[in-house]
């Protein structure tokens, strides 16, 4: 079974990735997206997104990084990738799946679904611009306001050369809500001869299950829930069940490693935000939570951080 780390802007960037990676085993993971609008970017954005690529665009546990790009116009994402290739990006994979109303607003993300034309467009452009031995793949939402032209744009997507599409079982109105909708997947895996790998609503390994059953996919992309659970890949491939003190010591191994790259109260909050979506796996996570959600200094946090651990072993 392939698994892979999902791309989650605003929450999956450079240190949690390398969290997550240091402790499980996924087969690559999928950069935070690089907004794409009317100039080929510097380098400098490329590495403030996927500082990886300075290191062979691998995680510090070797995990291959792919980058992910986001926009509407085909000579410039084009001209993007082509830039992101020669920085060091191993694979390019284009969104076509963020639901965000400001991303959508500038012709971004999940609303491009509206024009499978222009989505065969955007894929064929950036196919053509990177050598042949960089793979281009897609990450796209069962539609925008429905699922109506989902078929159609896994076919265009198909056509335009994608090696694989990622899909999140959900349209973009239906947002995060549950369920994630792995029965239609199942229909668009059917309907095309490229890989698709199986996205959304996967927190347990039986999530995972159900999830391989429905839509036929073995491969799955493990996104909020493998923040919830640090180890849920390790569960979904068949491991040992994790346990509070395992999650206790990736979110003190994080927090140590952001020490210095922002102000306390900035890094506070990131540990916070961890903590918060572990919530729903871990009754003690809500505890912990009460007992630090005013701390605003990290080295006294990192200390609860340790007492608890402490505690529990």
């Amino acid at each position: 079974m392939t698994v892979i780390l999902a791309p989650m802007e605003g929450l999956a960037d450079f240190w949690v990735r390398r969290a997550l990676t240091d402790i499980g085993h996924y087969d690559w993971c999928v950069s935070e997206f690089v907004r794409v609008s009317g100039e080929v970017l510097p380098a400098r954005v490329f590495h403030r997104l996927c500082p990886e690529l300075a290191d062979g665009a691998r995680t510090r546990s070797g995990t291959p990084v792919h980058l992910q790009l986001l926009g509407s116009d085909p000579a410039c994402m084009a001209d993007n990738a082509a830039m992101a290739v020669t920085l060091g990006a191993p694979a390019i994979d284009l969104n076509f799946g963020c639901p965000a109303k400001t991303v959508n607003r500038h012709r971004g993300g999940a609303v491009l679904l509206d024009e499978p034309q222009l989505v065969h467009e955007v894929t064929r452009a950036v196919r053509a611009a990177v050598p042949a031995s960089v793979p281009v793949s897609v990450k796209m939402r069962l539609g925008n306001e429905d699922g109506g032209r989902a078929l159609e744009n896994a076919a265009a997507v198909e056509a335009a050369g994608a090696a694989w599409l990622t899909v999140h079982g959900r349209t973009k109105r239906q947002g995060y809500r549950p369920p994630a909708y792995w029965d239609r997947i199942g229909e668009i895996r059917a309907a095309v001869a490229i890989p698709v790998i199986a996205n959304g609503e996967i927190w347990t390994p039986e999530d995972a299950h159900r999830c391989r059953l429905e839509s036929g996919c073995d491969a799955l992309m493990l996104g909020r829930g493998a923040v919830a659970n640090p180890l849920l890949v390790r569960e979904v491939r068949g491991g040992v069940p994790a346990n509070w003190p395992e999650v206790l010591a990736v979110l003190r191994t994080f927090g140590d490693g952001i020490v210095g790259t922002g102000n306390d109260a900035q890094l506070c909050g990131r540990v916070k935000q961890w903590l918060s979506y572990s919530r729903r796996r871990w009754p003690q996570a809500a505890e912990l939570m009460e007992a630090l959600k005013r701390e605003t200094r990290l080295p006294a946090l990192l200390a609860i951080l340790g007492e608890e651990k402490r505690h529990c072993a």
